[in-house]
């Protein structure tokens, strides 16, 4: 089925594969000019022999010219024709500097015009989509860029230069560009524009760092948007094809340099440090024990201790990601790069100076509002004065930059959406209930089907499977329906981390300042459209003493009863915010979209029309991705010290993987089937039926599902219009089995995968994909500070289990319930990091690409007048349903979206200005 790996046509520092012989000393000739620095303009010079076929007439001006240009006059068509029936073409190639300019950045900008202008800086060659007869590659001309100056334009910070051709008039249409840039550092080039052509204007679309030849002495390829499925690509084109997606797969050796774009896989082995400290081991998460996704590989020296773990870079330094995949300036400066950075290395930091020493409980209430109202202050000691500013350079919105008196800053919460129209209402049971289905975990709760509810765990290790929520406890709270009833109408609902979480409690346990339980919540939906828990069950692991180790929690009347309840609503909630940022949000977004954007760019050619689709779904998630590693799922990170499972946080995500993580289960309609929150219903949109129509999150998701399912549907059949041209499609049948053989291959033989022989199988794939990166991280990414921001609402962590009567505890939670309540919770400096980070995670940048939107940098993306109006219909369809999201939150009806107090659920809005904002669906997964 798949075709032989390509071999490259010459040789490359990043392909183990040599040049085939025969070529090896032609192309050693054809480079020794271009490498030398070009002392002698020459005309055409081939890229694959050494044969002078066609000569390029370099800008006038150039006293090397070998050949000189005869008058040209324009034709018909307005392409400019010498005499001789050459075509003189220009390319205007656009580049963008830094925004923000130091001294020594602008003095280097001036050198490299002037550099640029006498034609030694940037050596550009157009290749024809025709095959040359001789060489029997694409025909090519070469030339220098030029002018002295660079072309104004509307920003000071993009800038244009030209270059000048006289190509045959059998030159055909160019189908790439070969830059290489002789500069001393890299440039950022945004396209390259070609007139003259009778096609004009023929748009190359770069959006690349072109590397400087001294680090790599190969020329960067860039193809025009023009989409060609393997089959289709012109004859000039396909040794560049081939050649380009070598460069980029390496040959999995050797540290990664900064410079590189070589995307490859390894294992999360970079997590723990086991060099400096015996309590920083981590395992390897891989293999049948621990199986994980694979990340990007950077190729780092292994650890001296543990030959199978890689050492680390730590902050401030960066981790290597291909070098299109960093954050661009204004993402840097403005959000998650420059934001991140200072979040993790200086306000934390400056959070834990200040309250360190005075890392206690709180003690009422009005200590947590405080965070909102009077705010904490941060004493700085630094003397420099760059340094002592940068808390307060820092564009955290919650973050209020007043200076209280010398050397101190003053940190202010922003008041969470949660408490902002009701300071009361996370103590409600219908609002705990209601977070289930419209807060920022939404994706656990499924249909009850039937009693007794019963564990899948060995009950040789974990006790009996029965759970202790009987049929009869049940009853008592329904009001005289019976369970069978309830069942048989859907209305009783499960939140059930038992069997995920009970086999970690006895380690968690152990760890200072942790104590959880495995839960279950059992709840019943009323008539009036209300969502109630009725029990909740927490359970230990067996000892001799107590084999059926689990405590039974009802909400009752009376004020002991009262606070124990709430107490036992904190450990769901702390459970639910561990697993919804440790296997929902990290695992199933992050980590699993990894390999298939690593995948990507291996297998499908930036001319592969798939690529041109799934490119604005992978941006800055390599880089997102690797700040993670660095900073929050790393040990002794920022996840570890502030969410319960603390050093088992990755050993639970793992766990979760392996038990439950199926590709074709993370369609969203397939997710609600398999959790019983929708039933197939043929009339109904997409097939389903919500068995809770009031569910906000499925059904604004399904909308959004829709929208996105048309647009990829019209997208595959327009390039794959016949039956086989998805089998015989070599890269796109390379690209799945690499997916499954490579990014997840410690699953790579599990039989759900889907298969991929039809152009249904590949639109239901595509679309999984993109409303993985999209639409389903947007709902359980951006919600975070507005639901998590208020520490009892969703408490990241417990500290003590429920006092039983027996406990010596019992008196004092008596005496004083809430300081039990309150001590039980994370302690002053975990709530503060984890809001500021929770705020930093739910917040949007300046420059966010949306979902339906195309970035202005890329908008040439594609040169297909039927592609573009299917996403015209796309972005349209989006607008419409966000009017009846808006719709939905006025219904009065909705009563998990609208009511007194009750935050609108606009986590499946589309759009978004900059902010935390909790709305708006980015195209990618970028925070």
């Amino acid at each position: 089925m798949f075709a032989a790996p390509p071999q490259p046509l010459f040789k490359s520092n990043t392909s183990a594969s040599p040049a085939p012989p025969s070529l090896s000393a032609a192309i050693a000739g054809a480079r020794r000019n271009f490498r030398a620095g070009r002392a002698q303009k020459s005309g055409f010079s081939s890229r694959f022999n050494g044969i002078r076929s066609i000569r390029a007439v370099i800008s006038s001006g150039d006293k090397n010219v070998e050949t000189a240009t005869p008058p040209a006059t324009k034709d018909s068509n307005g392409s400019f024709r010498s005499s001789d029936q050459g075509i003189d073409v220009r390319a205007v190639i656009t580049i963008k500097k830094k925004i923000k300019e130091t001294l020594t950045d602008k003095f280097e900008d001036q050198l490299e015009s002037f550099i640029n202008g006498i034609g030694q800086g940037i050596i550009i060659q157009l290749i024809s989509e025709e095959i040359d007869p001789v060489t029997k590659s694409g025909k090519s001309v070469e030339s220098s860029v030029r002018g002295w100056l660079p072309k104004p334009s509307d920003h000071s910070y993009i800038v244009e230069y030209d270059a000048n051709f006289t190509v045959p008039s059998d030159f055909g249409c160019p189908g790439a560009v070969l830059i290489t840039n002789l500069h001393g550092k890299e440039f950022y080039l945004m396209e390259i524009v070609v007139h003259g052509f009778s096609e004009s204007p023929i748009f190359f679309p770069a959006n690349s760092w072109i590397h400087s030849r001294k680090d790599n002495p190969e020329s960067r390829i860039i193809f025009r948007n023009q989409a060609y499925l393997p089959s289709q690509t012109p004859a000039g084109l396909k040794d560049l094809r081939r050649e380009d997606l070598l460069s980029i797969r390496g040959n999995g050796k050797g540290e990664r340099k900064s410079f590189d774009r070589i995307y490859d896989y390894a294992p999360y082995n970079d997590l723990g440090r086991p060099d400096k400290d015996d309590d920083l081991v981590r395992p390897v998460l891989a293999g049948e024990e621990m199986p994980y996704p694979r990340r990007c590989r950077t190729g780092r020296p292994p650890t001296k201790s543990d030959p199978y773990s890689e050492s680390r870079i730590e902050k401030p330094h960066s981790l290597y990601v291909p070098r299109d995949e960093t954050f661009e300036e204004i993402k840097q400066a403005n959000f998650s790069a420059g934001r991140l950075k200072a979040l993790f290395h200086n306000l934390i930091p400056s959070i834990a100076a200040n309250l360190s020493s005075s890392d206690i409980s709180f003690k009422c209430f009005s200590e947590i509002d405080k965070l909102y109202n009077d705010g904490v202050i941060l004493k700085s000691e630094e003397k420099n004065e760059e340094k002592k500013d940068i808390l307060e350079s820092l564009l955290l919105p919650m973050l209020m930059k007043k200076v209280v008196s010398v050397g101190e800053r003053l940190l202010k919460y922003d008041i969470p959406a949660i408490i902002s129209s009701d300071r009361f209402s996370w103590l409600r049971d219908n609002v705990f209930a209601r977070q289930t289905l419209a807060g920022v975990n939404p994706v656990n709760i499924e249909v009850l089907k039937g009693f007794p509810i019963l564990s899948k765990l060995d009950p040789a290790i974990y006790g009996p499977p029965e759970s202790v929520i009987t049929k009869e406890l049940i009853e008592q709270e329904l009001n005289g329906i019976s369970v069978e009833e309830a069942i048989e109408n859907k209305r009783l609902f499960i939140l059930d981390y038992h069997d995920m979480l009970l086999p970690f409690i006895k380690k968690i346990n152990s760890l200072p300042g942790r104590k959880t339980y495995a839960s279950r919540t059992v709840f019943f939906y009323s008539q009036n459209g209300i969502l109630r828990p009725l029990a909740i069950e927490l359970s230990l692991p067996p000892t001799p003493s107590s084999p059926r180790n689990k405590q039974l929690y009802i909400h009752g009347h009376d004020a002991t009863t009262h606070w124990i309840w709430k107490l036992a609503k904190a450990h769901v909630c702390s459970n639910d915010v561990g697993v919804h940022q440790l296997v929902n949000h990290w695992l199933r977004t992050h980590a699993c979209m990894e390999p298939y954007i690593i995948a990507t760019h291996r297998q499908l050619s930036s001319m592969h029309p798939i690529y041109k689709l799934l490119h604005p779904h992978m941006r800055y998630t390599l880089e997102i991705n690797a700040l993670a590693r660095q900073n929050l799922i790393n040990g002794g990170g920022v996840i570890e010290a502030c969410f319960s499972p603390g050093k088992y946080a990755m050993d639970l995500s793992s766990a979760a993987y392996k038990s439950t993580w199926r590709f074709d289960m993370e369609a969203l309609p397939a997710d609600l089937l398999r959790r019983g929150m929708a039933v197939e219903d043929p009339s109904m949109p997409c097939g389903l039926r919500l068995v809770i129509e009031d569910y906000p999150y499925a059904a604004d998701g399904l909308l959004v599902w829709s929208a996105i399912k048309e647009w990829v549907e019209g997208y595959v059949s327009h390039f794959y219009s016949e039956p086989e041209t998805v089998t015989s499609d070599v890269e796109l049948q390379a690209w799945w089995s690499e997916i499954k053989n490579k990014g997840h291959c410690d699953k790579r033989n599990e039989p759900w995968w889907p298969k991929l022989d039809t152009k249904e199988d590949l639109s239901g794939i595509l679309t999984t994909m993109i409303w993985v990166a999209s639409g389903q991280h947007a709902a359980i990414n951006f919600g975070q500070y507005p639901f998590g921001g208020y520490v009892p609402n969703r408490p990241a962590l417990m500290r003590k289990l429920i006092p039983q009567e027996d406990d010596p505890d019992f008196e004092k939670f008596l005496l004083n319930p809430q300081h039990t309540f309150l001590s039980s919770l994370a302690t002053q400096l975990q709530a503060t990091k984890v809001m500021a980070v929770q705020d930093a995670l739910s917040t949007h940048s300046p420059d966010e690409e949306y979902l339906g939107q195309v970035h202005q940098l890329h908008s040439h993306w594609i040169n297909d007048l039927e592609i573009l109006n299917l996403f015209k219909k796309f972005s349209s369809k989006l607008e419409e349903i966000e009017e009846i999201i808006h719709g939905r939150n006025k219904d009065i009806h909705l009563k998990n979206r609208n009511g007194a107090g009750v935050p609108p659920y606009e986590l499946l809005l589309p759009s978004s200005g900059p902010g935390v904002t909790g709305r708006g669906i980015p195209n990618s997964i970028s925070i």
